[in-house]
């Protein structure tokens, strides 16, 4: 929340104005590689899935619940997530105060008296004024009579600002290490299909449909993102055609995987993204054809559809995942949906290559 906003919302907080807040609040919101897919690599195995329950003496386990209930339990445990992080800013601010007090030998309140009240301006007739005239219909007396209270209200609302200000400028000099993280979802992906560097150190996992007007629509933003990080971020593509509303979506990523066969996996990717309209069967041999593929090859590759049972594989991963609509990304395990601005993978994926190896 920027600094006017805060402002805004103590003083509505303070004065008689509950309902003030709807006004001023906002609606807000290392690599995870693995190695299922990478022969080379070798893991411990992985422990079978709990067992929940037994029909018939056919079990029921955690994997098996888990495209039914991950998409609902992942905003659960994101909500977790920031109510830990915003307890534990607050005590990381508490303890650096705490500890510039120490070094000063004052209680934590005479450091903010000495430091921060007494530098505190008093609100100028403007800022009151200002005040009064988004409230005037809330307050319902004249100025004159609610001057003094709008003042005092004020003057505690930017003496909280600056201690916030104070503590934060405390927190960047001292050495502060934070260990909690969001959450995360550990996704496989398939090295066929990894557009960057395979080694980068970030990873961001796609789940994508071909119909999808949202897919395309990020297109840009994920071309743009991988300029801009030529060494240190990868794009890995996994289908989750949505079959029910586009009927066309689980033919183009059996083509996909058929172009991949003659290493053109990543070419018929972008003739699809950028001509939704033409994902039929024709329309898929003529893109074929641009690609100077094998027709006959591609073709046959088509009519077999032994690509299917992969791509069911891939969108029921993407299910268990938490994935409920496309598209869904993993950065690093972090989960983000649906076509996001440019800023927003920005901000991840900065703090990842930040974060320690």
């Amino acid at each position: 929340m920027k600094a006017p906003q805060l402002l805004l919302g103590i003083i509505c907080a303070l004065v008689f104005l509950p309902d003030c807040l709807a006004q001023s609040s906002k609606k807000t919101k290392a690599v995870e590689k693995t190695a299922d897919n990478l022969p080379e690599k070798t893991e411990a195995a992985k422990p079978a899935p709990a067992e929940l329950a037994t029909v018939d003496n056919q079990k029921i386990t955690e994997d098996d619940l888990a495209p039914y209930v991950a998409a609902q339990l992942r905003p659960i445990r994101e909500q977790e997530y920031q109510i830990k992080k915003k307890a534990l800013d607050s005590l990381i601010s508490q303890k650096v105060v705490e500890a510039e007090a120490r070094k000063k030998g004052l209680t934590t309140e005479k450091l903010y008296e000495q430091e921060v009240d007494s530098k505190v301006p008093e609100p100028t007739d403007v800022e009151i004024n200002a005040v009064y005239a988004v409230q005037r219909e809330q307050i319902g007396k004249p100025l004159d009579e609610v001057k003094g209270q709008i003042q005092q209200t004020l003057k505690r609302a930017k003496v909280q600002q600056a201690r916030q200000d104070y503590s934060n400028k405390l927190r960047e000099q001292a050495q502060v290490t934070v260990l909690l993280g969001p959450p995360r979802v550990q996704v496989g992906f398939d090295p066929a299909r990894v557009r960057g560097n395979p080694k980068a150190k970030v990873m961001i996992v796609e789940f994508s449909d071909f119909q999808c007007p949202y897919c395309s629509q990020v297109e840009g933003t994920l071309k743009n993102i991988l300029a801009k990080h030529p060494d240190d971020v990868a794009l890995a593509f996994r289908d989750m055609p949505v079959t029910q509303i586009h009927p066309m979506a689980m033919g183009a990523a059996v083509a996909s995987r058929c172009a991949g066969e003659q290493g053109k996996f990543w070419e018929l990717h972008d003739l699809m993204f950028g001509d939704q309209g033409g994902l039929d069967r024709p329309g898929l041999l003529t893109k074929a054809q641009k690609l100077q593929l094998d027709e006959k090859q591609f073709d046959t590759c088509l009519a077999s559809e032994k690509y299917k049972a992969q791509i069911e594989q891939d969108s029921q991963e993407g299910m268990r995942a938490g994935v409920s609509g496309t598209p869904g990304f993993f950065i690093n395990g972090i989960f983000l949906s649906g076509a996001q601005p440019e800023a927003t993978f920005e901000k991840v994926i900065r703090e990842q290559l930040s974060a320690r190896p």
